[in-house]
């Protein structure tokens, strides 16, 4: 249903909110969350355009949540990189669908509008939150690993 990219969009994001006061490096993100670094730094990209995270340059540098957990919906993170999207108007143009939706596209429509609903109304603290003995979307073990080296060089 989601793309890969958005995934790992996901991952990234869920494991920064574990860490919101530190700066993570991609190499450290990349290994907690299993993604390919090259391509995680894309992804950075995209969350940092979108006003998600915010990141530094250089050594000792990384990225971090730009606002709290509690104000970044799982929306949030899917519409910076592959936004659901509303079936307004016939994709197909036909006169005969003008002003309203066949049962197809408003059926699809009606499934779009309760995803928006779902997923805008989890925050990344939410979900975080939800059971704490399981850490979402990312390797708990390295995650731990990533917090007693950080723990040890701040």
């Amino acid at each position: 249903m989601l793309s890969q990219t958005t995934e790992y969009a996901l991952r990234s994001m869920s494991c920064l909110a574990y860490m919101p006061d530190e700066l993570v490096s991609t190499a450290q993100l990349a290994e907690v969350t299993l993604v390919p670094m090259n391509y995680l730094a894309k992804v950075l990209q995209l969350l940092a355009k979108a006003g998600l995270i915010t990141g530094r340059r250089g050594v000792g540098g990384g990225y971090r949540l730009k606002r709290s957990a509690r104000d970044i919906s799982i929306l949030d993170v899917i519409n910076a990189i592959d936004p659901i999207e509303r079936i307004t108007t016939c994709p197909l143009h036909l006169e005969n669908h003008s002003g309203k939706l066949c049962p197809l596209h408003g059926r699809l429509d009606a499934a779009a509008k309760t995803i928006i609903e779902q997923f805008g109304g989890i925050s990344l603290h939410d979900m975080l939150a939800e059971d704490p003995t399981v850490r979402p979307l990312c390797n708990t073990e390295m995650l731990r690993r990533v917090d007693l080296t950080m723990g040890e060089s701040g």
